[in-house]
C-alpha cells in the first residue's frame, strides 16, 4: 500500500469514488444538510477537482494498493478549510456538469445554506496552528487493514513536519472512528450539540486532538 499525496491525474481516475468516501464520515450530518445524495454527490465531484475549494484534491492523501483507491485523507493547517469552505461558491454553478437536478433536489438546494448555517455551530474554531482533517475515510472493502491507521500517521508525521502545534478534527459522536481515534492518542476536547439539527437526527459532533507539545500555560490563549 502506499500513501500518497493526490495528483490531478489521480483526482481524475478516482472521482467516482470521492463521494461515497466523504459521506460514509458524516452520512447524519451530511443528509440533513444536503437532503439528497443527488445534491451532495455532484458538488463533492466539481469541488474535488478545483484546487483550493474544501473537497479539492489538493488537500487529500490517498492510500493506494496498487491502481486501486482504498482511503482517503483530506486535511490542511487552517485557516486553510475555512478559506476552502468559502471558496465553493463559485462551484456551485458548476454541479450541473455532473447531475442534473430535478424539481425536488432544486429545493433541496435552495435552502441548503440555512441548513449549513445551522450544522456550523457544531464546529468549534479551528486554532491557526494546528493540522485540521475535515475527512479520513476507507473503503468498505478494505476496512479493518490498516488503512484508516496508515493515513492517520501520515497525517500526524506531516502536521509535525510542517511545524503545526498539533492534529484536531471533528467527528459525530455516533461514528465508531471516535474509538479509533482515541487508541491513536486524540483526546475528545469539545462536545457540540445544535438544537434544530440535533432534532433532525444530527448527533452531537465532538472535536478531538492532539497536542504535540506540552500546553505553555505562560502564552496567551489562541
Amino acid at each position: 500500500m502506499e500513501i500518497t499525496a493526490a495528483t490531478e491525474v489521480d483526482a481524475r481516475n478516482h472521482i467516482d469514488q470521492i463521494p461515497d468516501l466523504i459521506y460514509a464520515t458524516g452520512p447524519a450530518s451530511y443528509g440533513y444538510q444536503f437532503g439528497s445524495r443527488a445534491v451532495f454527490d455532484p458538488l463533492v465531484r466539481a469541488s474535488w477537482m478545483v484546487p483550493h475549494t474544501l473537497f479539492a484534491y489538493d488537500a487529500a492523501t490517498l492510500a493506494l494498493d496498487g491502481d486501486e483507491l482504498v482511503g482517503v485523507e483530506l486535511g490542511c493547517i487552517s485557516p486553510g478549510f475555512r478559506e476552502r469552505a468559502d471558496a465553493l461558491a463559485p462551484v456551485w454553478p458548476t454541479i450541473g456538469e455532473y447531475a442534473e437536478l430535478d424539481e425536488a433536489d432544486q429545493a433541496l438546494l435552495a435552502g441548503l445554506g440555512t441548513r449549513v448555517h445551522e450544522c456550523s455551530w457544531l464546529n468549534p474554531a479551528i486554532p491557526s496552528d494546528v493540522h485540521y482533517v475535515f475527512a479520513l475515510s476507507v473503503t468498505d472493502e478494505h476496512r479493518g487493514e490498516g488503512v484508516g491507521a496508515a493515513l492517520l500517521r501520515h497525517a500526524l508525521d506531516q502536521a509535525r513536519s510542517n511545524g503545526a502545534s498539533g492534529l484536531q478534527l471533528d467527528v459525530l459522536s455516533d461514528n465508531p472512528a471516535v474509538d479509533f481515534y482515541r487508541a491513536h492518542g486524540l483526546e475528545v476536547l469539545v462536545e457540540s450539540k445544535a438544537p434544530i439539527p440535533f432534532e433532525n437526527g444530527v448527533p452531537i459532533e465532538l472535536r478531538m486532538g492532539i497536542r504535540f507539545e506540552p500546553f505553555d500555560e505562560s502564552q496567551e490563549a489562541r
